[in-house]
């Protein structure tokens, strides 16, 4: 299961269809299909290579006026594991906080960063509750924060919103960014 696949329905109800079409296509695990803004349904796919490239084929068939349809492979663990998981709590002594236009942008971003150098993934949202955009956190070392943000914002060119690193940050930010309630 080293791919992932990315579809953006422009239809909640189509991209019901697009899921279960995609499913019965190939043999692929449904890691999520979730709104991400009003009228969308993101659907992430995952399998390997052939498979998921098959899936994808059968949601171009099925929607021909799909929002987006894309594939990382490999994809990154960290990525991979971020998707199945909440918050990171543990922290470096720098954070990066990338904000994307939108999901499938920001997940193509998150696995470009972390495999452009040696941070952790801390956290990734996708859409629901902040109007379709997406954003992710990432942990570790200042010079490796800044490099894997530098990576991300490349491959965004427009899609990128804003990207900041923090070295340093105040440990209530860090629980803040990493979704953690206060206490």
């Amino acid at each position: 299961m080293d791919t992932l696949g990315i579809v953006d329905s422009r239809s909640i109800a189509a991209g019901t269809l697009l899921a279960d079409a995609m499913l019965k296509a190939a043999s692929v695990t449904l890691v999520r299909a979730a709104v991400v803004c009003a009228g969308r349904l993101l659907i992430l796919v995952e399998g390997d290579r052939e498979a998921v490239a098959t899936a994808l084929h059968a949601a171009r068939q099925s929607e021909p006026r799909l929002a987006g349809c894309y594939s990382i492979s490999p994809v990154d663990p960290q990525v991979q594991a971020a998707l199945r998981r909440g918050p990171k709590t543990a922290a470096g002594p720098a954070l990066g906080v990338v904000e994307c236009r939108n999901a499938a942008d920001g997940l193509m971003a998150a696995d470009a960063a972390v495999k452009k150098a040696a941070v952790a993934l801390m956290r990734l949202v996708l859409g629901q509750g902040i109007g379709g955009k997406s954003f992710f956190v990432l942990t570790g070392e200042v010079a490796a924060v800044r490099e894997a943000v530098d990576a991300a914002a490349a491959g965004l060119g427009k899609s990128l919103l804003r990207a900041v690193v923090l070295p340093r940050p105040e440990p209530e930010v860090t629980q803040a960014l990493a979704g953690v309630a206060q206490t």
